[in-house]
């Protein structure tokens, strides 16, 4: 388990490009045969990647960092499959899941197994601590309603799906959804926003290799850019804008823990206050 620390935005003003993607930007999460989990202190956030082989099944073990005798005896969990058809085994119930479906996980449960039906398979994690324990249930993305979003003269058509919320499947804290942009369209976010209550991760995927993300962060008045290759995480601050373009349209998993679980908790920054 990777650590990383809390970061002020003050800082920022201090880091050079590689300094700020050390901080932000969660590079090699998918890697064949192992789980890889990375702990941000910014609301204490997992974030994860697991890649089982065909025929290999791979346990979501405690890191040391948690302190805990399971990954899941303070946390609750939501897994996402991003590429590939697989199951996630919990407490030895299976669930099976395709593209793009999700399952969430309550805290207490004690022993969680990816499997993978085909090769490159990969399953994103993303982690929050719990103080209430919920029942473990699937959301199809195929099943979730899709809200509609945007315009094509701003360049901005997009569905959002939302798996963990209030209305959908129960958790503690944990929000988590998904955003498709449509052909032709490359902004997300658009006005973007902030929502000093609670921290918020992308991870974005279905973006072609040679194509990119330029993800904007940091304070409005002071933005700073990443640019994101596919299926790369950017770990964003309740102090920081999150919005982005890229040059070909594209999807991302959008989750969120932090203070409360309201969707519409934000700050509406107006585009001509960016700088």
């Amino acid at each position: 388990m990777e650590i990383r620390h809390a970061t002020h935005p003050e800082q920022l003003a201090a880091l050079d490009t590689d300094r700020l993607r050390e901080r932000f930007l969660v590079e090699d999460l998918f890697v064949a045969g192992e789980v890889r989990l990375v702990y941000t202190h910014e609301d204490r956030i997992v974030l994860g990647g697991a890649t089982p082989l065909p025929g290999q099944a791979l346990t979501l073990e405690p890191a040391d960092a948690l302190r805990t005798a399971t990954f899941l005896a303070r946390r609750e969990l939501a897994v996402v499959v991003v590429r590939g058809s697989g199951s996630v085994v919990v407490d030895g119930t299976e669930h099976e899941l395709g593209t793009r479906d999700c399952v969430y996980v309550g805290q207490g449960a004690s022993d969680v197994r990816f499997e993978a039906a085909e090769e490159g398979t990969r399953f994103y994690l993303f982690s929050t601590p719990s103080h209430a324990a919920h029942p473990t249930a699937v959301a199809r993305y195929a099943e979730v309603d899709a809200l509609a979003l945007g315009e094509q003269a701003t360049s901005n058509v997009r569905e959002i799906r939302k798996f963990v919320h209030a209305d959908g499947i129960r958790s503690s804290q944990l929000v988590l959804g998904m955003t498709t942009l449509a052909p032709g369209s490359v902004w997300n976010t658009m006005p973007p926003h902030t929502h000093d209550r609670r921290t918020e991760a992308y991870l974005y995927f279905d973006l072609p290799d040679e194509h990119r993300v330029v993800h904007l962060m940091g304070e409005p008045s002071a933005t700073r850019n990443l640019v994101v290759r596919n299926e790369e995480v950017v770990i964003s601050p309740s102090w920081s804008v999150h919005s982005g373009a890229g040059t070909h349209a594209y999807s991302f998993v959008w989750a969120m823990g932090g203070e409360n679980q309201a969707y519409d908790d934000v700050e509406p920054v107006p585009v001509t206050d960016l700088r």
